[in-house]
């Protein structure tokens, strides 16, 4: 909605209230836990005549289409005075092109939902890539040098409840933008887009800094330059080349842990950045206050500025980040980018210890079987990946899947292949069920044979009653992610 004033107010209240009646009886009729899974997080857009339902991702789409989109037709209809023609894509197929502003997050359940709205509404992605293709060549050559890579970009960055903040605090340093905490210390496991993060940082801050010095280096190339100047004796050189950056960025810090002497540099380094107003960001693999290999000193002034977690990526965060992936992929191979849901779901209930890991497994599917990808089955898709995880399925057993499901449920191992029926012990037995297809080898009879002699149709059963339960029941949901990551170490 691109109109002010009175005319654009007319336009936009009619759609905010009709939504928001629409979503008070869905939220009613679904139950709260499956309209915070699939509705939650969809927004509403606005085009002229036409607005359109934006679900978080197209699994979501998917889902809505088919379970929740007749009825919410039926109270759009209902609700709305002007007729409007309503429409329902994923958030994905409207960012390719210059969509109209978020006009309500349905019922923001919390403030990460807002945050994100905010987000997409304040920085649409086309706008970067179009400045990237107008960045000074000279500026991007020496980008490349400093071993920056362009396919990072906040653009093809997909943020979510685990990296959000820091998703906003790195787009705030890009823009120049005052701020009151110095150092900033973006943290979290191998894997999970601190690299991304600090490149797209790089890139955007030398795109929008004109005149300004951005000097980008991994702790490693910090550790070896900075010997080699000790050894030709260009200390002085290598110590202007940084003191005089107006934003550094350094990679992977807790490289530099059991170094004295690039400690003591860096130290020296971070202190003169500092107290001259200019601005470091760093990363590492653990907050500073973990990191007890580093010098106290150094420690200390790390933990002194801001320092932002980077959490493991949910369940929709990971399907969004195969979705970004899939049209990266799509645009390079020129096929469409589509995939059966339950491929994806599969990829990123399997891949769930690091975000490289889940984007290597969809290249390994497309680099089979390209464009058909659309046309992949479950089981094809299994198949084809099964060399990649039998490495890791050759270390989980079905045994050691009941003892920590009965851990974790607070039960015996004998519950999980007992007789007993009660919910209490039939949940976290289809639990442990869905487990051993998911990770191990082991064929539906001979899973069953293992949980008290049951038959094969009984662990389809689980196993379907889980997949269903995951996307309506939270609780369900972070269990069974809670216990892929620890049969996974």
């Amino acid at each position: 909605m691109t109109s002010g004033g009175v005319a654009g107010a007319m336009a936009g209240a009619p759609a905010m209230a009709v939504w928001s009646k629409t979503c008070q009886v869905l939220k009613r009729e679904l139950g709260d836990a499956t309209f915070g899974s699939w509705l939650g997080q969809a927004a509403l857009r606005e085009s002229g005549d036409e607005v359109c339902v934006v679900a978080a991702t197209g699994v979501a789409r998917d889902w809505i289409r088919h379970n929740a989109w007749r009825r919410i037709g039926e109270l759009w209809a209902q609700n709305d005075p002007l007729g409007r023609r309503l429409d329902l894509k994923s958030r994905m197929e409207v960012d390719g092109y210059a969509a109209a502003p978020v006009l309500a997050a349905p019922v923001a359940a919390n403030g990460a939902v807002a945050a994100a709205a905010r987000a997409n509404t304040a920085s649409p992605p086309e706008v970067f890539e179009v400045e990237v293709e107008a960045m000074a060549p000279i500026a991007a050559r020496q980008g490349r040098l400093q071993g920056l890579q362009e396919r990072y970009s906040f653009d093809n960055f997909v943020s979510g409840p685990a990296n959000e903040f820091a998703f906003a605090v790195a787009r705030r340093v890009a823009s120049w933008a005052d701020g009151h905490f110095n150092p900033v210390v973006f943290h979290g496991p191998y894997g999970f887009g601190k690299t991304h993060l600090l490149n797209a940082l790089a890139w955007e801050a030398m795109r929008t800094g004109h005149g300004k010095k951005v000097v980008y280096l991994s702790a490693e190339r910090f550790t070896s330059t900075f010997v080699n100047a000790l050894q030709t004796r260009q200390t002085a050189a290598f110590k202007d080349e940084l003191r005089n950056a107006d934003l550094l960025l350094i990679d992977d810090v807790h490289f530099v842990a059991g170094k004295t002497q690039t400690q003591e540099e860096l130290f020296h380094t971070l202190i003169a950045l500092v107290e001259d107003g200019r601005r470091v960001v760093l990363t590492a693999d653990r907050s500073p206050t973990e990191l007890s290999e580093l010098e106290p000193r150094l420690r200390s002034h790390l933990q002194a500025g801001l320092v932002c977690g980077i959490e493991p990526a949910d369940r929709t965060l990971r399907l969004g980040i195969l979705e970004r992936k899939l049209h990266t992929l799509a645009v390079a191979g020129a096929f469409v980018p589509a995939a059966r849901a339950e491929v994806l779901q599969f990829l990123a209930d399997r891949f769930t210890d690091s975000v490289r890991e889940l984007e290597g497994a969809l290249n390994t599917l497309v680099a089979r079987v390209g464009g058909d990808i659309a046309r992949l089955t479950l089981d094809e898709a299994q198949a084809i990946l099964r060399p990649h995880l039998s490495v890791n399925e050759r270390k989980v057993t079905v045994d050691m899947i009941q003892k920590t499901v009965a851990e974790h449920y607070a039960l015996k191992q004998a519950d999980l292949i007992s007789e007993r029926r009660a919910r209490a012990v039939a949940r976290p037995r289809q639990v442990a069920m869905w487990l051993a297809k998911q990770i191990t080898t082991r064929s539906l009879p001979d899973i069953g044979r293992r949980f008290g002699g049951r038959d094969h149709t009984t662990v389809l059963h689980a196993v379907r009653r889980i997949e269903a339960l995951k996307a309506e029941d939270p609780a369900i949901a972070r269990d069974v992610d809670v216990l892929l990551r620890k049969l996974r170490g």
